[in-house]
């Protein structure tokens, strides 16, 4: 399959790396739902928490492959997307002591922030091709 799109490597990269977010978010919503239907006894509502991630998940999976597509729009939602995610990868590593889970999850955020910030991606990103020049 051949996308038509003058986004870089870098950023169709990027792209793939925030749907493989989203589809493990929306694959811990389906684990959810599995729990919930097995009846095993749990504190709190397993249907409800299944929901909320079924929404993030899709969400970021959706984000991910719309800037695979070259979909300028999409930098600032997986921009905030990664800080979240950096905040929740720094609280495994600190207070819950697993670095086990925080540390893939921090390299992972930074490396999709750099790959939408790299000198190629942000040239892309401003779009000047096209752009009439102000003739003063």
């Amino acid at each position: 399959m051949r996308i038509e799109t003058d986004a870089p490597k870098t950023v169709r990269g990027a792209g793939l790396l925030v749907v493989l977010q989203g589809l493990i978010g929306v694959v811990f919503a389906v684990a959810l739902l599995i729990r919930a239907f097995s009846g095993v006894e749990t504190i709190g509502n397993l249907y409800g928490e299944a929901a909320y991630f079924a929404v993030l998940g899709g969400a970021v999976l959706g984000c991910g492959i719309a800037l695979f597509l070259g979909k300028r729009g999409v930098r600032g939602p997986i921009t905030v997307i990664q800080i979240l995610l950096l905040g929740v990868a720094w609280y495994a590593m600190g207070p819950s002591d697993q670095p086990e889970y925080g540390l893939p999850v921090a390299g992972l955020c930074v490396l999709v922030l750099y790959l939408l910030y790299n000198v190629k991606a942000r040239v892309w990103a401003e779009d000047r091709a096209g752009l009439e020049e102000d003739p003063d």
